[in-house]
């Protein structure tokens, strides 16, 4: 079992897009989402994952990860996931020793982008780059699995 440590911002400004080291296409969706859990397949050029995370709101919660065949990944994202489907450059900025995540989603959620950083244990201090905007950690409307069900293009409605 894993335990995910991530934090989850909006961005300030544009700057963070002269620090990609690189980036990489990601198609997903969601078998289930409950109060408990959620099941999502990802493809990433040529990997496919299931994924199982708690429903846990906040900063950490249990995530598993198994590679699975790419083949079954698309007839899963075809045929079994509820729609749409999340899809999204994940962008990756190296600042000092820590990683970020930088999400700008396509499709039914274009528009959005929002920075997430995985740390190591609970409470483990971060440099906050200038271009971080706010954090929306705690807003289950960021979630991943919720952008499948509610897309960012109807917020406004």
């Amino acid at each position: 079992m894993a335990l995910e440590i991530e934090h989850k911002f909006l961005l300030a400004n544009e700057a963070w897009r002269k620090e990609i080291k690189h980036s990489v296409h990601y198609k997903q969706g969601y078998l289930s989402s409950n109060p408990l859990s959620s099941i999502r397949v990802r493809i990433s050029d040529t990997q496919a994952w299931l994924n199982i995370k708690s429903a846990t709101i906040g900063s950490h919660r249990q995530e598993f990860e198994y590679e699975i065949p790419l083949a079954d990944a698309n007839t899963i994202l075809d045929d079994l996931c509820h729609k749409p489907l999340i899809e999204k450059i994940r962008h990756h900025v190296q600042r000092n020793q820590h990683l970020w995540e930088i999400d700008e989603f396509m499709g039914d959620n274009a528009g959005l982008i929002v920075a997430e950083i995985e740390l190591s244990e609970i409470g483990e201090a971060f440099d906050q780059p200038d271009w971080l905007g706010q954090e929306v950690t705690e807003d289950v409307r960021y979630y991943n699995n919720n952008l499948s069900r509610q897309p960012f293009k109807d917020w406004g409605q």
